[in-house]
């Protein structure tokens, strides 16, 4: 009698312990990217999962099992029933043919093991194919021209290669559009014949950039152009700029500002057909003062502006404009991205969450 009571209180004490625990469910655990051109740069995929547990549940790592695969993951807990997500970027360069990479989440939940595959297509695969994007009669080799990561300050040249696959001439030609203070662009070859291959040449001075921080801009060029044909093409130029703390000593170090700032904040409900203002606080708990390099959103109902340096102990509010026109009613949670000269954490994640009604 008394073992089988023992046991009954053992397994009451095992299922009360278990319902305490949180429960992490992916809506995926595997993504397949199938064909991916190399020349195209990284992809990414996201993995969304949802705390079905009684507790909030806190992801303590997440590791890809190769360098190439880089994840970036919710760090704030979540709460019983919320939802969060990781999301995984794997690089193809230098890596041609089929791949498949594991992703192990740690947590205070079981271990959860997701995967990524897919085939990497050779920038040399066939002749055919180098030149696979086509506008007008000039063929790209890519519709993106990614200069990477640039340090501030720093002078970056790269060049995007095309070709005529038609039996005739043809004549390109960039547009006025393309014209800045801080990057210059050039066709090697304006006039192509057939089987030829130019480049569009990209001289870009970062010191002269007023921007931080990733930068994607069109630029526009026209093909075999006249009065009757003004039609324009452009591809994408990607670059990152980024500020170099590398040479600071450790008592510079030391005194640098730090940016201080909520990394979530709830707004609650917010009006439909409204444009809405509210007030994101940030202080500066360094000692040097603390420069605002870039405050932005992806998002396109928001409008942000912040102020341009904080000195020591100061704070500033960055002003955040939300248009509430174009939303359906509902739950919104969108990341706003502040860059400053701090050297410890120089890009720092808000999300912002609201509700219109």
């Amino acid at each position: 009698m008394k073992k089988s009571l023992l046991l009954f209180v053992s397994m009451f004490i095992a299922l009360a312990t278990f319902a305490q625990k949180p429960v992490i469910t992916f809506t995926k655990t595997t993504h397949d990217f199938g064909q991916i051109n190399e020349v195209d740069g990284r992809v990414t995929t996201i993995f969304e999962f949802k705390n079905e547990g009684m507790v909030p549940l806190i992801l303590n790592s997440v590791r890809a099992s190769c360098g190439c695969t880089t994840p970036k993951w919710t760090k704030e807990p979540i709460e019983p029933g919320a939802k969060g997500q990781i999301t995984v970027t794997y690089n193809p360069n230098g890596r041609p043919g089929r791949f498949q990479k594991t992703i192990t989440v740690n947590s205070n939940a079981p271990v959860v093991k997701l995967t990524i595959r897919g085939e990497v297509i050779p920038r040399n695969a066939k002749p055919v194919d180098n030149y696979p994007i086509a506008m007008g009669n000039l063929n790209l080799k890519s519709k993106t021209l990614d200069l990477g990561t640039i340090v501030k300050g720093k002078m970056v040249q790269k060049s995007l290669a095309y070709t005529n696959k038609t039996p005739n001439n043809v004549h390109v030609e960039l547009v006025t559009e393309n014209t800045t203070s801080y990057m210059a662009v050039m066709p090697s070859l304006v006039d192509v014949a057939n089987k030829q291959v130019g480049e569009f040449q990209v001289v870009f001075d970062s010191e002269k950039c007023p921007l931080y921080g990733p930068i994607e801009t069109p630029i526009f060029f026209a093909v075999d152009p006249s009065k009757e044909n003004t039609t324009q093409y452009s591809f994408l130029l990607k670059a990152n700029i980024v500020e170099d703390f590398s040479e600071l000593t450790p008592e510079q170090m030391a005194q640098a500002p730090i940016a201080e700032i909520a990394h979530q904040i709830d707004l609650g409900e917010i009006p439909a057909n409204k444009k809405v203002k509210k007030q994101l606080q940030i202080k500066n708990v360094g000692f040097s003062p603390l420069a605002v390099r870039r405050v932005y959103s992806a998002a396109k109902e928001l409008k942000l502006t912040a102020p341009k340096q904080l000195k020591s102990g100061k704070k500033g509010s960055i002003s955040m404009e939300i248009n509430t026109t174009q939303l359906n009613p509902g739950q919104y949670k969108r990341i706003i991205k502040l860059i400053t000269n701090d050297p410890k954490a120089p890009v720092q994640d808000i999300m912002v969450i609201w509700v219109v009604k």
